[in-house]
């Protein structure tokens, strides 16, 4: 009997996890496509800002998959032909699939806001961290002195996270620059009326409020951004001096759903079925589907174990329920030894929170390789490095 061909688009958390689960089974042929040859993990990209190891939150998909029956491509998915059950690249090579699932994350959006994509700073990849670290650094020698204002727009978790390890690393460079005494001031602008709304409860979003207060950062909530120049950004009517903004604020679902005319929800998500399928053969996982908790690494992961176990037990004629959302545990550091928690109805703040995130993290490394490579990545977190060659000389 020939096997049904797997394939799997986007080398997320969802989509190297529906791989490693479907391998598994030799009735499946299972290929990951992905734009990049490594996998991003997201919650260490702020680490990376501040001295943190690229390989933190950059794991080469070779280590991952490499001993597993997966074939890896690297290509850009543009263009799905339903007719001949085809994925084509924009090198306009085809792969073929019998099921095919897709789970390609989101983009950035900037919500046409005039300046922000041209001046301000990302850091949603390694490539963009770095540009932004060399930023920070290449300010002090030209300027040696810190910036007006280092200013990070998004009261969501990676602004927040960033938010709480810049000061501390801004004070840390200054000093290997010698640069002594001079105060630093970091804002943080967020639309809505409060830190992570529609994420974490009241009592929580006050928590982390006042660790941020607590840390020097100053807030701007409820206050709109309505453009930046090479050298302002200006918000709720009035400029602020700066050359260093990180828009952390806003994102999109990937345009490769509406180009290529699935059904998108209000939303902008991907509308599915009770088996996460958007059409026959075709299932969205994780960011692109419009489920609740979607945007979640471990709404990711849930879909994936769901989508694989349903495709294995069709293979094998059983039923599976339907898909039922999970509610993700809520864990945010903010600064030095310090995170908020929300697991359902219990909330932690403090070192125990900073604590637990350490072993959620340590977890979620697990869900994709052995505890001996875990805790090699583990190791890497004590590593610092620095491309500046003034503080590398003083390390």
């Amino acid at each position: 009997m020939s096997r049904k061909r797997v394939l799997i688009v986007g080398g997320g958390f969802a989509g190297i996890k529906a791989a490693l689960e479907l391998s598994k089974d030799k009735r499946l042929q299972v290929s990951l496509l992905s734009n990049r040859p490594t996998f991003r993990f997201y919650p260490n990209l702020y680490t990376t800002v501040t001295g943190g190891l690229p390989e933190e939150s950059s794991i080469p998909l070779d280590s991952i998959l490499g001993d597993k029956p997966i074939r890896i491509i690297i290509g850009e998915a543009v263009q799905l032909d339903r007719k001949e059950r085809t994925i084509i690249t924009s090198r306009i090579d085809s792969y073929r699939y019998d099921i095919l699932i897709m789970s390609l994350g989101v983009v950035t959006n900037f919500n046409g806001i005039k300046g922000i994509e041209q001046y301000a700073f990302s850091i949603k990849s390694v490539e963009e961290v770095v540009r932004f670290k060399a930023h920070l650094h290449q300010q002090l020698i030209d300027d040696h002195k810190p910036d007006l204002h280092y200013v990070i727009v998004g009261g969501g978790p990676t602004g927040v996270e960033l938010a709480g390890v810049l000061p501390g690393y801004i004070r840390e460079i200054m000093g290997k620059h010698g640069i002594q005494h001079k105060a630093i001031h970091i804002d943080l602008v967020e639309a809505e009326p409060r830190l992570m709304l529609n994420i974490v409860k009241k009592e929580t979003s006050d928590k982390i409020t006042k660790r941020l207060h607590q840390l020097g950062i100053k807030l701007h909530v409820g206050k709109i951004v309505q453009g930046e120049t090479a050298n302002s950004l200006r918000f709720d009517g009035h400029p602020i001096t700066t050359h260093s903004v990180v828009w952390t604020a806003g994102v999109t679902n990937h345009p490769f759903f509406k180009v290529n005319n699935f059904a998108i929800n209000s939303n902008g998500k991907v509308t599915v079925d009770g088996h996460m399928q958007a059409e026959q053969n075709i299932y969205v996982l994780g960011d692109n589907a419009d489920t609740p908790y979607s945007g979640m690494a471990q709404t990711g992961l849930h879909d994936a174990m769901y989508v694989s176990s349903y495709i294995i037990n069709l293979l094998d004629n059983k039923k599976t329920a339907d898909y039922k959302p999970e509610k993700p545990v809520y864990i945010i550091p903010v600064g030095p030894h310090w995170a908020a928690v929300q697991w359902g109805n219990v909330q932690l703040y403090g070192w125990i929170g900073w604590l637990l995130r350490k072993t959620v993290r340590l977890q979620a490394f697990h869900y994709y390789e052995p505890w001996w490579r875990v805790t090699e990545q583990w190791i890497k977190e004590f590593e610092t490095v620095e491309t500046c060659p003034v503080c590398a000389s003083r390390m």
